[in-house]
């Protein structure tokens, strides 16, 4: 099996295996939910991870609502998945600040193919999850935003890394998007299962496109800096 195809198994067979969530909280599975998703995340991998070698992971948090909960593709909203991917989509078309800072990023380190051929980006929660809140609106919601959601899904976690690490991942290196919560939790996480022998964290996408868009350069300069550093490993 490619390095896709094993990607696309990863997907099809996600489910949530882990404790009761707390009231108010529910899983988003995209690849569940909206019947294109799986034949949008079968183009991608089919299309860019048509070979057997091993690349470096990146770790977001978990899909948002409007990025990989309708596309099924980590920091990729349909806007990104139709005018830079070229993959076919109909629905709802969003707009996600995280996917638009991600693909320029992918610009600047070369393009999609060059970008995902060393790199796989999803998250230690592949599954996202959501809350209403008092005016009846959906929003995002992080597996860290409360100790009892982290209690419920850190066994469900733990199994997804380990599956992730099999599709074919390099770990002398690992990448996290987060410099906060995010990373302290996985290098906890971490050094008790040791899946990485590195783990090198990155301001968020969305942290530098709602509050540090001034200097987005800065963060793209550090970016393509960190990622040179497994070049050739």
């Amino acid at each position: 099996m490619t390095f896709g195809d094993k990607a696309i198994r990863f997907n099809k067979q996600l489910h949530y295996t882990g404790g009761p969530l707390p009231a108010g909280i529910r899983i988003m599975n995209p690849f569940t939910e909206f019947e294109q998703t799986m034949d949008i995340v079968e183009s991608f991998y089919h299309k860019y991870y048509n070979d057997n070698n091993s690349r470096h992971i990146i770790l977001g948090i978990n899909p948002s609502r409007l990025g990989a909960g309708l596309t099924g593709i980590p920091f990729t909203d349909p806007k990104r998945l139709k005018s830079a991917l070229h993959i076919p989509y109909e629905g709802r078309i969003t707009h996600e600040p995280s996917s638009v800072f991600v693909y320029e990023i992918i610009e600047a380190y070369g393009g999609v193919e060059a970008f995902y051929k060393d790199f796989y980006i999803n998250s230690p929660c592949p599954l996202g999850f959501t809350s209403v809140d008092a005016h009846g609106k959906e929003k995002n919601y992080n597996y860290y935003d409360s100790k009892a959601l982290i209690t419920s899904v850190k066994g469900f976690m733990i199994e997804s890394l380990n599956k992730l690490v099999d599709l074919g991942i390099n770990t002398d290196t690992c990448f996290c998007f987060g410099t906060g919560k995010n990373e302290k939790f996985l290098s906890k996480l971490n050094d008790e299962y040791h899946f990485f022998k590195k783990i090198i964290a990155l301001e968020h996408p969305r942290f530098i496109m709602q509050y540090k868009s001034v200097d987005k350069q800065f963060y793209i300069d550090k970016y393509l800096s960190a990622f040179s550093t497994i070049k050739g490993s």
